[in-house]
């Protein structure tokens, strides 16, 4: 069933994040919905000729977590999708990534945000120096791809671009040397 949207208001604004109100109809009833509105946003994988994947160590204060995810972030207004991976990649972690591909697309909690999150594959990266942005993680590393399933087992990785982006890699291929 279609839900048909009566009217929307804005509660907050920011660079980041919008909030609104909807009022929405289904089964013949009117209703009020939250909404979050969130600008595009990427992540990518970039794996070497070891089959390793370059992640970030980092602290998440919204859940008191630390976890590995892979480099990412927002898109900049009329930038493509392919751009902000590169160049999220290259501030976060100090290495440019060559080669890069599409390879997913999700949408998270679909029925309370507009988010669309494009996820990019890179066979190799070119280190350039350290990190512009070196406040964004604790470590930049190589992980064995073998460890992923193991780490997303364990709750080490746990965001959806990086579960997604990783499963999806693994799905396309099988890393050397991996271990059951």
């Amino acid at each position: 069933m279609r839900w048909k949207v009566h009217g929307e208001r804005e509660l907050y604004h920011s660079d980041w994040v919008q909030l609104c109100l909807s009022e929405i109809e289904f089964d013949s009833e009117r209703r009020e919905h939250h909404l979050i509105r969130l600008a595009p946003s990427v992540g990518i994988v970039i794996v070497n000729d070891r089959d390793q994947v370059l992640m970030l160590w980092r602290h998440r204060f919204t859940t008191d977590t630390w976890n590995w995810e892979l480099p990412g972030g927002w898109m900049e207004s009329g930038e493509s999708p392919a751009k902000a991976a590169a160049r999220e990649a290259e501030e976060e972690t100090g290495w440019r990534p060559r080669s890069i591909r599409e390879i997913g697309y999700l949408q998270p909690i679909a029925g309370i945000t507009d988010a669309e999150q494009y996820i990019f594959l890179a066979e190799g990266a070119d280190r350039i120096g350290p990190p512009p942005d070196a406040y964004e993680s604790d470590r930049v590393a190589w992980v064995p791809l073998a460890e992923v399933p193991g780490l997303i087992r364990r709750r080490q990785i746990v965001g959806g671009v990086s579960v997604a982006g990783l499963l999806q890699l693994l799905t396309e291929r099988e890393p050397r040397g991996e271990q059951q």
